[in-house]
């Protein structure tokens, strides 16, 4: 069984922030794949279903970012998972907006919900980290992420969060790699061919006799059937 985890703050007034990407990929992950109303339970919102033939557990830690740890360690202990049963969904401002990396491990890069992770069930979970982009400077990020996504973000959002939920049965399975081509294929798709294939050129071979034969039958005199006697008489008319 998987733990998925987003994060984000509650309410509706943090509903569309840049830093509410992972609360936003739950959903769009539980609308897709038929999974039970969302209820209460362990300081968040929690709902259960199937990604393929796996269980999966969905959470939305409510206790705001800075201790969405909490929530996770809580879950946790009650199903009796490991962190690597664990992945967590959240916004990455070092990487572009519309990039997704998918890792194990690591530090939390200042991000407060990773680091409130960190320090309830250590950092050897899986993170979806969704590329927010960066403002530029360091004192403007918590404005930034605290912030909506402009409208000419959209679609790359919803790119995104289709293909993370494509990709959800993949990385139940325990499939990051797969996981993470089912997010590239919606993110970046393969151009559509054309349908058109140019004719095949003909063998050299081929052309050069057709030109030969075509040549010939135009040009070639007629066979000359005269006896040796009428051929003298038209030389002296």
């Amino acid at each position: 069984m998987i733990l998925l985890v987003g994060l984000g703050n509650p309410g509706p007034k943090y509903a569309r922030n840049r830093h509410n990407i992972g609360f936003m990929a739950l959903d769009q992950i539980a609308e897709d794949h038929g999974f039970a109303p969302w209820r209460g339970r362990f300081q968040g919102s929690l709902t259960e279903g199937r990604l393929g033939d796996d269980k999966a557990l969905l959470l939305k830690p409510e206790t705001f970012m800075n201790l969405s740890g909490q929530a996770v360690g809580e879950a946790m202990r009650f199903y009796k998972l490991t962190p690597e049963d664990v992945w967590v969904v959240h916004d990455e401002i070092d990487l572009p907006p519309g990039k997704v990396k998918l890792k194990r491990g690591g530090g939390h890069a200042g991000h407060n919900g990773l680091r409130s992770v960190h320090q309830h069930i250590g950092p050897e979970y899986g993170r979806v980290r969704i590329g927010v982009g960066h403002p530029g400077r360091k004192e403007a990020v918590p404005g930034y992420v605290l912030h909506d996504f402009a409208k000419a973000d959209e679609a790359w959002i919803d790119d995104v969060l289709r293909g993370l939920s494509d990709g959800a049965p993949d990385l139940a399975r325990g499939d990051a790699a797969r996981a993470s081509n089912a997010i590239a294929l919606r993110v970046a798709p393969p151009r559509p061919s054309t349908g058109q294939k140019k004719p095949k050129a003909a063998p050299e071979a081929a052309v050069k006799e057709t030109e030969g034969e075509s040549r010939d039958t135009a040009t070639e005199p007629p066979a000359d059937t005269r006896s040796p006697l009428e051929k003298l008489l038209d030389r002296f008319k």
